[in-house]
């Protein structure tokens, strides 16, 4: 044994570093937590032995902060630290620096990490291997001329990867040779911005393609071994957001192959802890390609670990303090089927645009069978400065047919009044025959955008009606001071209706009621329910609706009503003002911020002609570019913002006139 680790630092946060945390504890590893400004209430700072505060005005950079980060450890004594993902997990440099320190790194050696985060690299050592490789060109040095012509001869469509990229940043795939320069352009930019290196490397894009990756692992003995494989092709914007094992695209024969494949690349590197090797399946050819080595635990390890059995966090710990690992490949079996959902603070209807705001109540289902990775409770913010997955759910079963519906089950239960997310469109897809007999690629949500789209039958927006006006004539009724005798909104005239008005999805909603004796009619254009409050206790409500009795859980905050419900998952109505207001209304043409963001580049400036669908600017947040596109064509009538200026929601950007 080299050292034994006695004390972890985690060079993370959030759910991995809760995760890391929880096997530490079994292990009896003593902890230790860094944190920005940001997570100073987060509930994994409550998991470490000691949480240390780290210095610096932006949250990013101080988690990247390597120098601060080593001290830390020093001072509290750390034999070791473990990077989880992103940061600094597959930072070379950052290993050496440990390496130096006499501080174990919880992770391949520097030389790995070195090869296989640079793309170009690691390319030509599988070339080497005669390991199949995408049609590609890796001297991305070269003039952009130079570039395009090698991108024709590759021949489009052709995909544009940041040479020391990961977690789907950097990428853009590129369909026709106009539009080659000015993705070149994006995408070297948001290399340099994420991960201080503007190199690209061109592949061949795969138009109908299968994500597969293999988990191998490797000890000090020189043994490599592979953890089966985990599927990973449905994504947006080249990010997974369901993964799976095993495969349903993998026979025997096939699925040999690949593990033979990801084994002698990691013999080839004398690889050493978790790595992960990512091949791309073509349905039409039937063939494989590599694509890169990931040198740390992947965000969906948890189904590997629920599938074998195995604690991966715990193997990375052993083989980090020298350990040699008591395991063969005969000894590492796959049993059942698990599948991982990401839950994202996003909204798939604009575009993926990431949403940021209070959670107001959170609740997750205890149902057996369903794992829960999140480091949210009720009360805490989504900030705009990290990555925005809120949550992993994953669900093992015998079956992928039971776990995909244990799966669905429990996305159903979450209460998560707040920020819009992801959890219709995961529904939508664990409910697509296509997805449920393994027929798809990685087009599957491009090809299927009626998946985004939360529409809500009339039925469905009448009872979140009908419970948000309970629920705020429960709230009054409580408040009454006189006459308390008297039902709320009593009225003299038996016949006549009170009155809420709300928005949803941009409609306009009546919602007319009356009480009697003791329960409510409800009227929606001619649509009537008998409506009786069972209970109605703090933020639930019970009530029976046309005989069907209905818990909800209801929150108003600022004119906003977050409510959740088995069947109608969770949503906001906002309520209607009684009366008209003198507030002008937005002008339609200007621009406007749909959260806060980091303005990364602006293209325009006043007076400049501009056609429809011309890129205007490049806003960052959560990590993600967005580009803003014209809606017309037009004259910039004023540009509101400058390049690296940090904007709020609702900041009007700029104007355009026709």
């Amino acid at each position: 044994m080299a050292k034994l680790i006695k004390t972890l630092l985690v060079a993370n946060r959030g759910e991995i570093a809760k995760r890391i945390f929880k096997t530490c504890k079994k292990e009896g590893v003593k902890t230790i937590a860094i944190y920005s400004s940001v997570d100073a209430n987060s509930n994994y700072i409550q998991e470490a032995d000691i949480s240390v505060f780290l210095k610096g005005e932006n949250p990013i950079q101080c988690h990247l902060d390597s120098s601060q980060i080593i001290k830390i450890a020093k001072k509290y004594g750390a034999d070791a630290i473990h990077p989880g993902y992103g940061f600094l997990s597959e930072n070379a440099s950052f290993a050496k620096k440990c390496n130096e320190e006499n501080i174990l790194f919880v992770g391949p050696d520097p030389n790995s990490i070195e090869l296989m985060g640079d793309k170009d690299k690691a390319r030509r050592l599988v070339k080497e291997l005669g390991i199949p490789i995408l049609p590609g060109y890796e001297n991305s040095k070269e003039k952009e001329t130079k570039l395009l012509s090698e991108a024709k001869k590759i021949g489009f469509p052709i995909l544009l990867k940041a040479s020391a990229g990961g977690g789907g940043k950097g990428m853009r795939t590129v369909s026709k040779e106009s539009d080659f320069l000015s993705a070149l352009n994006e995408v070297r930019r948001e290399a340099k911005n994420v991960f201080g290196d503007d190199r690209v490397i061109i592949e061949k894009y795969i138009e109908s393609g299968r994500h597969i990756e293999v988990q191998i692992l490797g000890d000090n003995t020189g043994k490599i071994l592979h953890l089966f494989e985990r599927e990973c092709t449905i994504q947006r914007r080249y990010q997974k957001i369901i993964e799976e094992t095993p495969s349903k695209i993998l026979d025997n024969q096939l699925r040999k192959q690949m593990v033979d494949c990801a084994i002698q690349i990691g013999k080839k590197l004398g690889y050493k802890s978790l790595g992960t090797v990512e091949f791309i399946y073509d349905n039409k050819t039937k063939n494989f390609f590599f694509l890169e080595v990931n040198t740390r635990i992947q965000v969906e390890h948890p189904v590997t670990e629920e599938i074998t059995g195995i604690d991966l966090v715990d193997l990375q710990l052993k083989i980090a303090q020298g350990e040699k690992i008591n395991l063969n490949q005969d000894d590492i079996v796959s049993k059942g089927y698990a599948i991982e959902a990401r839950l994202y603070a996003e909204n798939p209807a604009s575009n993926f645009l990431p949403t940021s705001g209070k959670i107001y109540k959170l609740k997750f289902p205890k149902v057996k069978g369903i794992r829960i990775d999140s480091d949210l409770k009720s009360g805490d913010l989504v900030n705009i400065y990290f990555d925005p997955m809120l949550a992993k759910l994953i669900a093992y079963d015998t079956n992928r047919e039971k776990a995909i519906n244990k799966l669905k089950y429990a996305l159903s239960k979450i209460v998560l009044l707040g920020p819009v997310t992801n959890i219709v469109l995961l529904q939508n897809i664990l409910s697509s025959n296509s997805f449920v007999n393994g027929k798809y690629d990685t087009n599957f949500i491009f090809e299927n955008k009626e998946m985004i789209v939360n529409e809500k039958d009339k039925l469905i927006v009448d009872n979140m009606c009908i419970a948000a006006t309970l629920y705020r004539w429960s709230k009054r009724n409580l408040r009454k001071k006189i006459l308390k005798h008297l039902t709320s909104g009593w009225r003299n005239n038996f016949y006549s209706y009170q009155t809420e008005k709300f928005y949803f999805d941009g409609n306009h909603i009546i919602c007319k009621y009356k009480i009697v004796n003791g329960d409510f009619i409800f009227s929606f254009n001619k649509t009537n329910y008998n409506v009786s409050i069972i209970r109605a206790r703090g933020n639930i409500i019970h009530a029976e609706i046309n005989g069907v009795l209905k818990k909800y859980h209801i929150k108003e905050i600022d004119k906003s009503i977050y409510i959740h419900s088995i069947d109608i998952g969770n949503n906001i109505l906002e309520v209607a003002e009684r009366y008209p207001t003198n507030e002008k209304e937005k002008d339609e043409k200007g621009y406007i911020s749909p959260m806060p963001s980091l303005v990364v580049d602006v293209f325009v400036k006043k007076g400049d002609k501009i056609k429809r669908n011309q890129s205007l600017m490049v806003l960052s947040s959560m990590k993600m570019e967005n580009t803003l596109y014209s809606n017309e064509d037009g004259v910039i009538d004023y540009v509101n913002v400058a390049k690296g200026e940090n904007i709020q929601a609702g900041h009007v950007l700029l104007k355009i006139k026709q």
